[in-house]
């Protein structure tokens, strides 16, 4: 019998995007702003049907990316990232002195995000695909990995 080979596709996305940083006490306390890389790897069996249009795919890839885009680039993507327990909500106050503000509920670190990124991916994924990795690069030299064997 032959067995169907579990495979792990990656798609790679890039979105601007400024933080602040709530009580921080570094130089990143100051509002600014990261060109963000971010690596989604999914699993799954490939389709193993000749009369499927996806034939020999675990995802489409373009499947794949509308799902990031309408949940992670569109909302993220030239935006200010606060967290929206601390006083920095009032970045996103009437006046929209900074323009388009996320308002999120933690302090808004690569480390936070790509958790934030897992979980709303992770629940948008059709049935017999899982999320197996996201790679969220801040800067060229650092990143946070999120990896589902360990969560």
């Amino acid at each position: 019998m032959h067995k169907q080979p579990v495979i792990r596709i990656t798609k790679q996305f890039r979105f601007e995007a400024a933080h602040a940083l709530w009580n921080y006490d570094g130089p990143c306390r100051n509002v600014h702003g990261h060109s963000y890389l971010l690596f989604v790897t999914i699993k799954g069996h490939p389709v193993d049907n000749q009369k499927d249009a996806k034939n020999g795919m675990v995802m489409d890839f373009s499947a794949l990316k509308l799902i990031v885009n309408r949940l992670i680039i569109e909302p993220f993507d030239h935006a200010l990232l606060v967290n929206g327990q601390t006083p920095h909500r009032e970045m996103a106050s009437g006046d929209h002195l900074f323009g388009k503000v996320a308002l999120v509920p933690y302090q808004p670190t690569c480390e936070n995000m790509v958790v934030d990124f897992a979980e709303k991916i992770g629940k948008a994924l059709p049935a017999g695909i899982s999320l197996h990795s996201l790679r969220l690069h801040e800067t060229t030299t650092a990143y946070a990995e999120w990896v589902a064997e360990d969560n």
